[in-house]
């Protein structure tokens, strides 16, 4: 198949920067046809939060919509309109909490990234598949860019309005696979498992998730890193940037660690660093003040009453244990190439190793099915994998 180069390709769109562009835009998408496109851009790393900058939006019969959320009050018309109508998405998990924010959220849902990897697909981003099985180039360089920033540069709009044009006609080329491999059902259920996956709750102490926070080890130490963390997010969020764009989790465990003498000593930490170190140094001193003297010292992570030991260490402490888990893991790998699925597609790491760490008490197929419904797995999952972890458990009597 020949490459078409993206710069040989003509895009006409629209960009909607109000209410009133909304419903004129909801009227035209209602007149086109077949399952809609559907992408966003946010500015991740960028700004505090995750929110959606730009919307796109493309059904066949009308041009790519580019909807500016900065502008527009509400998107009752496009949620109205887009109600009961197939959604095509690439990487759905990463776009949908930011749409649901705007009251955009999916009743059918086609990923055409998650779909690739159902097909074994070597290569699952947007450019790699869209080259594959359209014959187009595709240049990704703003995929990555400060989305928050206005105005827009026509440049990235057009990316934007290339990137959703493209999925109808992807979409049906990734079907089509999907069909010929018998899979269609697989990616039905996978499709509907990530569309209904509840939000994660948030975490009562956000702080305890710094990058390197195992080098905390005493309660003075988590104390300084909990007010250093707050203070950043506090300033994060007055300025609408990303945390770590202030000061990086490196150096706030840094600071937590040295537990410094003076806000001079802080100042000399070499280890303290990042665009805002110095010259907000009066509000991180503070914060370590207030970890210094603060009586509410935290204790450590409170154990999660479902974990379970990490399984790196089962051969030592539980070699039982270990010995399900490499039996089963065997022979889910051997299964997921045979049908040319990622192994962590066929079946969740985690539900296997929860369920090798407590079998039921009968390993039939039927209870191993049972166990792994209960833990989240699908139903084809289940009726592929039951069996054959059930055979190796006999396996090991």
């Amino acid at each position: 198949m020949p490459v078409v180069e993206q710069s040989e390709l003509e895009t006409n769109w629209s960009l909607i920067t109000d209410d009133a562009g909304v419903q004129r835009a909801a009227a035209l998408i209602a007149a086109g046809d077949g399952p809609i496109g559907v992408d966003a851009e946010r500015a991740s790393g960028f700004t505090y939060g995750s929110e959606a900058y730009l919307v796109q939006v493309y059904r066949r019969g009308t041009t790519p919509l580019l909807f500016d959320p900065v502008g527009i009050s509400s998107f009752g018309p496009l949620a109205e309109v887009l109600a009961d109508e197939e959604w095509i998405l690439h990487a759905a998990s990463q776009d949908i909490p930011c749409l649901d924010e705007l009251g955009l959220h999916p009743d059918r849902l086609f990923d055409t990234e998650l779909a690739a990897r159902l097909l074994g697909y070597e290569r699952v981003g947007l450019g790699a598949i869209v080259e594959q099985l359209l014959g187009i180039h595709l240049e990704k360089a703003h995929s990555a860019a400060d989305w928050s920033q206005r105005p827009l540069p026509e440049s990235w709009l057009e990316y934007a309005a290339l990137d959703v044009a493209l999925l109808p006609d992807l979409r049906d080329a990734v079907a089509a696979d999907l069909d010929a491999q018998g899979k269609a059902e697989f990616a039905r259920q996978e499709f509907e498992a990530v569309r209904t996956k509840p939000a994660k709750p948030k975490s009562p102490e956000p702080w305890r998730k710094l990058s390197g926070g195992h080098a905390l080890k005493s309660p003075r130490s988590l104390a300084l890193a909990r007010e250093l963390w707050l203070a950043r997010d506090e300033l994060a969020r007055e300025r609408d940037v990303a945390p770590g764009r202030l000061i990086p989790d490196s150096s706030v465990v840094a600071a937590a660690v040295a537990n410094p003498r003076s806000k001079n000593d802080l100042a000399r930490l070499a280890t303290f660093k990042g665009r805002a170190s110095r010259t907000e140094l009066d509000r991180w001193w503070r914060a370590v003040l207030a970890g210094k003297t603060t009586e509410d010292l935290p204790g450590t992570k409170p154990r999660d009453p479902d974990a379970i030991p990490h399984h790196r260490g089962w051969a030592q402490r539980h070699p039982e244990a270990a010995e399900r888990l490499a039996a089963a893991r065997a022979a889910v790998e051997a299964e997921a190439e045979r049908q040319g699925i990622p192994i962590e597609n066929l079946l969740t790491p985690d539900h296997l190793r929860r369920l090798v760490w407590r079998p039921p008490a009968d390993p039939s197929a039927e209870n191993i099915a049972l166990r792994l419904r209960e833990l989240g797995a699908r139903e084809w999952q289940l009726g592929i994998v039951s069996p054959i972890i059930a055979a190796a458990f006999v396996e090991l009597r």
